[in-house]
């Protein structure tokens, strides 16, 4: 990991073709051992995860040239690694878990962090997660405070304002039926990412997030499937 925090550190601050291109070994380096760890997060998520049994290491994994069509950021690379890990693949719009590496300071988040759950989601998803909040919020409510036990904090920072259409105002689940993502973060430090066995870890760390995970990816599905009957 040191090797992929020193290019992407280089890269940040020459984030250009130029520099890239005299840099190509480098990424491939950087690349190749991502790929490796990443293959490793999967095989172990794999094993306490049955939904995420048949997925590829392309299936999980993004190329790191940026979209920049409609971005007013022309810099043409990303300065980050990420790992999706969730049931049908990075782009099915389901939960998932997702790893990463990125240095501090700067970029897309500027720090190296674990992520369970869903981001941005679908409005029929954000309705079924909402849905599923509501009508069983002790239970979501008891696998937050269970992986709260291990680092992972419930990210409010994306909320509306008010109650959102269709569920009352004021009742205790009040403030989770306003958020308009519903995901837990656990920021590491680089000891962590030294450590010897990180995937391990890593994967570790996730299994405490399953619980909370099967609930947010039951409401998903929930959605998905209503979708494909209509």
């Amino acid at each position: 990991m040191k090797t992929i925090l020193g290019f992407l550190s280089e890269l940040r601050e020459n984030n250009n073709r130029e520099w890239f291109a005299a840099n190509k070994e480098r990424y491939v380096e950087a690349n190749n051992i991502f790929n490796e760890f990443a293959s490793q997060l999967l095989a172990e998520v794999q094993k306490f995860d049955p939904l995420t049994g048949n997925l590829s290491l392309k299936d999980c994994t993004y190329r790191i040239y940026r979209d920049t069509r409609f971005s007013t950021d022309k810099t043409p690379y990303k300065t980050h690694f990420g790992l999706y890990i969730c049931p049908g693949g990075k782009k099915s719009g389901n939960a998932g878990y997702y790893f990463h590496v990125e240095p501090r300071g700067g970029g897309m988040i500027g720090d190296c962090l674990l992520d369970a759950g869903i981001f941005m989601p679908m409005p029929d998803v954000l309705r079924s997660v909402r849905d599923e909040v509501f009508d069983n919020g002790e239970q979501v409510m008891a696998s937050l405070r269970s992986a709260g036990k291990h680092g992972f904090e419930l990210d409010r920072s994306n909320s509306l304002i008010r109650t959102p259409k269709g569920f009352p105002a004021g009742t205790e689940w009040d403030e989770y039926l306003r958020l308009k993502d519903f995901h837990i973060t656990k920021v590491v430090d680089e000891g962590y990412l030294f450590s010897k066995d990180l995937a391990k870890r890593a994967a570790e760390d996730f299994s405490k997030t399953y619980p909370f995970m099967s609930l947010v990816q039951r409401a998903a599905q929930f959605a998905h499937e209503l979708s494909e009957q209509s």
